[in-house]
Formats: C-alpha cells, sequence, structure tokens
C-alpha cells in the first residue's frame, strides 16, 4: 500500500506557506469546514510517519487497527465511509473541462488533487486509473475530474500548466501519460521538457502550446484548482474525492472501486460488478 507524497511545505521554494494555504477560499463557503477537517486530516493520517498503527477516518469517528509494514516502513492506509455534501458539490461537471474524462451526468465523479512530480501520483496514473476508466468511465459510471496541485515547486508549476496547455488542444490526458511514463519524473520538468512531453503526446500546434503554457489562463486555472486544494486543507498528493468521500494516497485499486460502487448504489447506478 502507497502513501502520498508530501512537500515539506506548500510552497517549496519559498519554504512558506502560500497565501492560499492560509486562508479558506470564499468559494467554498463555511459548509465545508468539518468535511474540509476530516479530508485534510486523510492526506496528514497517510503520510503520517507512525510505523504501528493503522488510522480510518469516519464519519462518527476515528478508529485505529494494526498498520501493515511494506518495505520496512510503516503504510498509513486512511478509509473514509459516508460522503459529504459540501464536497461532493466540488464536481464541476462541466461538458466543456479539458482535464476530465467521462459523462458530465455520470453518476459518480472522482476528483483527483496531484502534481506531476509525485511519484505515487504516476502509480495511480499507471496501476490504477485505467482500470478504472476501462470498468466504470467507458460505462458512464465515472467521470474523473483532475485537479492540477503542484506542490514541489517551479517545474511542478510547469507541468501543471503544461498540462492545461495540451488540453487546450484536447491533448491532456495523453499529457498526462507521457508526464506520468515511468521514467518521465527523472528527466525533470524545465519549459523545454514540458515541450518535448507535448511533442510525444501529439499536441498539433508546439507554438500554441508554449504560448498557452505561459499565459494568464493558465495561471488561473492552476491557481483555482490550488486554492480548493489548500482550502479543503490537503496538504499531500495524490488526494482524491469519490462524490464526495475523501480517500489519500495511492490506494490499492479494491479501495477505489468499493468507493465506486457505494456511491453508485447511493446514486441508484448499476455499478460494474454484478449481484
Amino acid at each position: 500500500m502507497s502513501s502520498p507524497a508530501t512537500p515539506p511545505s506548500p510552497r517549496p521554494s519559498s519554504g512558506k506557506p502560500s497565501a492560499a494555504a492560509r486562508r479558506k477560499p470564499l468559494l467554498i463557503g463555511a459548509g465545508v469546514a468539518t468535511a474540509a477537517l476530516l479530508l485534510g486530516l486523510a492526506s496528514y493520517s497517510a503520510t503520517r510517519p507512525d510505523d504501528s498503527t493503522t488510522t480510518t477516518v469516519r464519519s462518527g469517528g476515528t478508529a485505529t487497527t494494526g498498520a501493515e509494514k511494506t518495505g520496512g516502513a510503516g503504510a498509513v492506509v486512511e478509509e473514509k465511509t459516508g460522503a459529504f455534501p459540501e464536497l461532493e458539490k466540488l464536481a464541476r461537471r462541466d461538458a466543456g473541462d479539458k482535464l476530465a474524462i467521462g459523462r458530465a451526468d455520470a453518476p459518480v465523479v472522482l476528483i483527483e488533487y496531484a502534481d506531476f512530480q509525485c511519484g505515487y501520483c504516476g502509480k495511480f496514473a499507471r496501476d490504477t486509473e485505467p482500470a478504472l476508466i476501462a470498468q466504470y468511465v467507458e460505462k458512464g459510471d465515472l467521470r474523473i475530474e483532475w485537479r492540477n496541485f503542484p506542490i514541489f515547486g517551479k517545474p511542478s508549476e510547469n507541468a501543471a500548466r503544461g498540462a492545461w496547455a495540451a488540453g487546450q488542444q484536447g491533448k491532456f490526458w495523453e499529457f498526462h501519460s507521457a508526464a506520468f511514463a515511468e521514467g518521465a519524473k527523472e528527466k525533470g520538468f524545465s519549459a523545454d521538457r514540458v515541450k518535448a512531453l507535448a511533442a510525444e503526446a501529439g499536441v498539433p500546434d508546439l507554438d500554441r502550446f508554449a504560448r498557452d503554457m505561459e499565459s494568464d489562463g493558465a495561471r488561473q486555472s492552476v491557481k483555482r484548482d490550488q486554492d480548493e486544494a489548500y482550502g479543503l486543507g490537503v496538504s499531500s498528493t495524490p488526494s482524491f474525492l469519490i462524490n464526495g468521500s475523501p480517500i489519500a494516497g495511492a490506494q490499492p485499486e479494491e479501495t477505489f472501486t468499493e468507493a465506486i460502487e457505494s456511491a453508485l448504489a447511493a446514486a441508484g447506478g448499476s455499478g460494474a460488478k454484478k449481484s
């Protein structure tokens, strides 16, 4: 089991939290406070250096059990049962969202807050997400909405803006695959490297890509996603919401399928499993 990656601070380049991390964005509203606290706890629990306990965050309290060990290190596993309507409302369901896949009216929406320099985000992208797309997205049961949450400094911000720019030409998911391919992270995300990834992803107009990557539109889109994540107390990547129910870390595929099936049942959907 894998824990999410946690930066030394929300703004590693300065060593200090950004303004977004120090305040609650007005966009979210006061009603989300309790749910946001639990999502922040989910992120913290999944990265806490504790090799003896597993924290399970539930709507009615917290339960603690023994943790498994992976590679000699404690694996802290967080599972949240029950959804929060305030968090469920964060699903944008915008049919024109180029950083999303699946029907806008799908009964279940998975929101992912992630950083292209995060190894565990890459693990989810390679090992789990393709199966979820085949099993649920292609059948119309699930929509996946990406949120750029660059927390490891300028290279992460380059990749985030590059992902947005690729999306303007309909190539976000191809860029996503190229940036999360084995070995891609180790090559870095300089501006030139991000442009090379765009070419690898098949972005047709690389000159436009370069302009879009440095545009106000790219910066505003990334900031919007960052503010949303910081306002929820997300402190590590990857972090997820499935119809308002938080999951932290690149958990096993079963964790996601169980959460999706539960959300489908609650929404009156049929799900992918046979009864």
